[in-house]
């Protein structure tokens, strides 16, 4: 049995994004530099400063790598700092214009096109180009590589400022694998990754976003300083110090002494003696981070999680709303899917109950009046305390498990990483709305295959993730919640300090 957290994973589709608004996003542009209507302007001063980030989970070299991305959020704390993408998630747009300033698809769905803004730049002076748009899709590796690779035909540059990714078959998914739920379109500088190789460009990345790399000290902290050539506008801070801290009071005491200015994921009883400290303040967002039990033994006849009736038992034990209040202060929702209710085609299924009698009903009905011994329970070490309280509960009816804290893992479809077992009907499902146009036809898909997981009860929800954080009296713009469903701060070049 499984926990997993901070999944990032492709959506169905962005909300409300179909080809059609992609072509009218082609006119779309970023943001223009402002011209000056007198003869002379005064200019911005230069980034200044230092703000300090102590982080819930151990910085990991492989992040700082687009082409090793997961299918997690975890990387993208470090990936909207460091690179820039041709279209990523921003401030009031779900797909925003950003290395690429315009983008277009044919009316066949057969192919994307993507011209790229003059002037964006490597934090070595070479400018982006379309061959490193071409390389950087094409060294990809991370969770989605076969799922993308199988559906693209041929990627062309026609010349220096443009790319054309050419499909075998209609993809409607194509921009949400591209831009957000990989690093395919998170874009690296070919010459530089030639020259040094993969492990050398981990020890020292180069990228095309807001701040450049300085220095990582494995296990203690990232250190980088502000690109002032960035695009879209010049950081306001001149160095962000990301810090390892993966305790959660030994963070919380760091912000309080004012030794970090910024902390990611502070809960329960922490969070609040948080919000009762003067001068700081709880930052809480809603993320695209749904929790749920995964049964990974469900597959196995021998195993008691193989009976539908003892995985529905498990479920009715859970006690969700008293675990949102206590660890995440109310924050997190509850909603029965593993699937974001913000996505596009959410299925909203019957809310799940708390029910222990019935728990103990179905246990004895499935043969285990004096319940049983389930087994390992592995977690995301960061969230032990959710898996402890989950653990309480299952325990409070008769099922027994032991508790095994591991790093974060996700769990996709048949063919991805972590997959224990599938469904032959979910697949085909699958299979069949990935290549379907026809938004009805594809939302009746979808919600059939949200109604099979449920009925089955494939996992256990709890709930959608409540991120609680935290900020320091130096902090201006932190950065939380500016850009929709992004757990962490960004974009980085928008974060400041106070005056003064």
């Amino acid at each position: 049995m499984n926990l997993p957290f901070e999944r990032r994973e492709g959506r169905a589709d962005l909300p409300g994004l179909t080809r059609r608004d992609v072509l009218a996003l082609t006119a779309t542009g970023a943001v223009a530099a402002a011209t000056a209507s007198a003869p002379f302007r005064v200019l911005a001063a230069g980034p200044e400063g230092q703000l300090t980030w102590g982080i819930h989970v151990s910085l990991a070299p492989t992040w700082f790598d687009p082409a090793e991305t997961p299918g997690i959020i975890t990387p993208f704390m470090v990936l909207y700092a460091l690179h820039d993408g041709m279209v990523k998630p921003m401030p009031g747009q779900p797909l925003a214009p950003s290395l690429a300033e315009s983008f277009s698809a044919s009316e066949d769905g057969l192919s994307y096109e993507f011209a790229l803004r003059g002037g964006a730049k490597f934090h070595n002076g070479d400018p982006v180009t379309a061959e490193d748009v071409k390389f950087s899709f094409e060294r990809y590796r991370g969770t989605s590589h076969d799922l993308m690779k199988n559906r693209i035909a041929e990627v062309e540059t026609p010349d220096p400022q443009h790319i054309r990714f050419k499909l075998k078959a209609p993809w409607p998914d194509f921009l949400t694998f591209y831009a957000t739920a990989t690093g395919a379109g998170w874009i690296v500088p070919k010459k530089y990754v030639e020259q040094v190789g993969a492990d050398g460009f981990k020890k020292a990345p180069i990228g095309a976003g807001p701040y450049k790399f300085v220095s990582f000290t494995p296990g203690v902290e990232l250190v980088l300083d502000a690109f002032d050539q960035y695009w879209r506008k010049t950081p306001s801070v001149k160095r962000l110090v990301f810090k390892s801290i993966p305790e959660e009071t030994t963070r919380l005491a760091a912000l309080q002494r004012g030794e970090v200015d910024i902390v990611y994921s502070i809960r329960g009883e922490l969070a609040e003696e948080l919000q009762r400290t003067p001068g700081l303040t709880l930052k809480p967002v809603l993320s695209l981070a749904p929790f749920w039990i995964y049964f990974a033994d469900q597959w196995d006849t021998k195993s008691p999680w193989y009976d539908e009736r003892v995985r529905r038992a498990a479920s009715f034990a859970l006690d969700r709303q008293a675990m949102n209040d206590a660890i995440t202060l109310g924050y997190s929702k509850i909603t029965g899917s593993i699937i974001p209710y913000s996505f596009d085609f959410f299925w909203q299924p019957p809310m799940p109950t708390y029910d222990p009698a019935k728990a103990k009903e179905l246990l004895a009905e499935a043969g285990h009046l004096d319940g049983f011994d389930g087994g390992e329970f592995y977690c995301d070490s960061s969230y032990s305390n959710v898996a402890e309280a989950v653990l309480d509960n299952l325990q409070a009816v008769g099922i027994r498990l032991k508790l095994r804290p591991l790093e974060r893992a996700a769990f996709v479809v048949k063919g991805g990483a972590y997959v224990y077992g599938s469904y032959p009907d979910i697949d085909a499902l699958y299979q069949q709305q990935a290549a379907e146009l026809d938004h009805k036809k594809r939302a009746a898909i979808l919600d059939n295959m949200q109604q099979i997981l449920a009925e089955r009860m494939v996992y256990a929800p709890i709930w959608q993730l409540g991120f609680i954080n935290g900020a320091g009296p130096r902090v201006g713009e932190s950065g939380f919640g500016l850009i929709q469903d992004f757990a962490y701060t960004g974009p980085f070049e928008d974060i400041t300090l106070k005056a003064g």
